[in-house]
């Protein structure tokens, strides 16, 4: 009997893109994506930031470059585009987060949120997987998302009607993109200890609360969706598309 072989989650000799990649979730999915073998193009809008990564990945044996890029300029994302070769796998991660009512909320803040956490999202996609297509593929999208764009939740309608928005976009990609061989998921965390998140888990009272609905008990760290990443990076999830793996702690599954 000749054994199935399990499928490789090494990703070398592949070109991966990581947006907001300067701290917190961003730093370990560059991490773990060179780790693999891929050679990681570092994109933030803060230089320091995505240098200093670099560094530390070129230090850990990895290959990963740094590029100054704000994904909100779309003028500047067809730029970035059209000075590099193609990408065979893109992750993002860039996003933001205002809560308040909904009774709360103002243009500004509206356009804040959707603008970074969807619209930017759908111009990267779209500038990337042209180039995907035109090399022949294949490729993967991995959009990070959150539990929030399976739930609702108080304060959060921006946040939720940018997430929710961005599993519709996914499947919908994943339909489009099938037949080039290009695959589009989400990744759906619950709260990460992050330094987006920190000042909002500085409260005693809303954490004790999160926590009451995490039901492994702890917070999420960047470290727990690493593994996700490369499953879906890799040839692992050859057959995974249009799906949303929630790294949640049983937050949805009451």
């Amino acid at each position: 009997m000749v054994l199935p072989a399990t499928p490789s989650f090494r990703l070398d000799g592949r070109r991966a893109l990581v947006t907001g990649a300067g701290r917190g979730i961003g730093v370990a999915l560059a991490a773990a994506l060179a780790e693999a073998g891929a050679q990681v193009t570092l994109a933030a809008r803060s230089v320091d930031e995505i240098v200093s990564v670099a560094r530390a990945i070129g230090d850990a044996g990895g290959q990963a470059v740094p590029a100054v890029l704000d994904v909100t300029d779309l003028a500047a994302v067809t730029a970035f585009f059209a000075d590099r070769p193609a990408f065979d796998i893109l992750v993002n991660n860039a996003g933001t987060n205002r809560p308040m009512s909904v009774a709360d909320v103002d243009v500004d803040d509206y356009d804040a949120v959707l603008d970074l956490n969807l619209k930017s999202v759908f111009f990267v996609s779209q500038a990337c997987v042209r180039q995907m297509i035109a090399a022949g593929g294949p490729g993967s999208l991995i959009h990070i998302g959150s539990q929030m764009g399976h739930v609702g939740a108080p304060n959060r309608s921006l946040y939720c009607a940018s997430k929710w928005a961005i599993e519709g976009m996914s499947k919908a990609f994943a339909l489009d993109l099938a037949p080039h061989g290009i695959r589009s998921n989400t990744i759906a965390p619950t709260f990460i200890e992050t330094p987006m998140t920190k000042p909002f888990l500085a409260d005693s009272e809303f954490r004790a609360g999160i926590l009451q609905k995490i039901k492994v008990g702890r917070f999420g760290r960047p470290e727990d969706l690493m593994g996700a990443l490369l499953y879906l990076a890799s040839d692992a999830s050859a057959l995974v598309t249009g799906s949303s793996l929630l790294v949640d702690g049983g937050w949805t599954a009451e």
